[in-house]
């Protein structure tokens, strides 16, 4: 989190959190954001945090292993709008050290709205061959995992 980020009501204290613009083309007919919108937060809030955690797509391509999504889940809560500035955090709920990894999110607006709450679970693959493998022994203790988040947005 940033020194500019606002104090928010988090549910728990976030792993990682990544701040974004609503921008014109993320709005709708209905004036607010898309709903799809909301996926790509996710998805760029959990790259962001991987990037932080120091896996970036060339350390997935040295190890030969990388995560693909198998979910997603989204639980919306409330519209964002055009202008606002929405606070995404995410949590690794859940590692199995085998194959399984899986994140939670929530989505808070500026003036602490809640938008979203949302999951998605990855899956180890060999970059190589495009299939299914052990993770990488790095990715263990790399994806440290918050089981309270689990418990919690369960």
């Amino acid at each position: 989190m940033s020194e500019t980020t606002p104090t928010l009501s988090w549910l728990l204290k976030p792993q990682h959190v990544l701040t974004l613009n609503v921008r014109a083309g993320d709005i709708d007919g209905f004036d607010h954001v898309n709903n799809v919108v909301y996926l790509g937060w996710m998805a760029r809030a959990a790259w962001d945090h991987s990037q932080a955690l120091g896996f970036d797509f060339s350390a997935y391509r040295k190890r030969d292993c990388g995560f693909v999504v198998t979910r997603h889940e989204i639980d919306y809560k409330a519209a964002a709008l055009a202008d606002e500035t929405v606070h995404i955090a995410t949590w690794v709920s859940l590692n199995d050290g085998r194959l399984r990894l899986r994140r939670r999110f929530q989505m808070l607006a500026d003036d602490g709205r809640e938008l979203a709450r949302g999951m998605s679970d990855f899956a180890a693959m060999k970059i190589s061959s495009g299939r299914a493998m052990r993770m990488h022994a790095d990715y263990i203790n790399g994806y440290p995992a918050i089981d309270a988040a689990e418990a919690l947005f369960g």
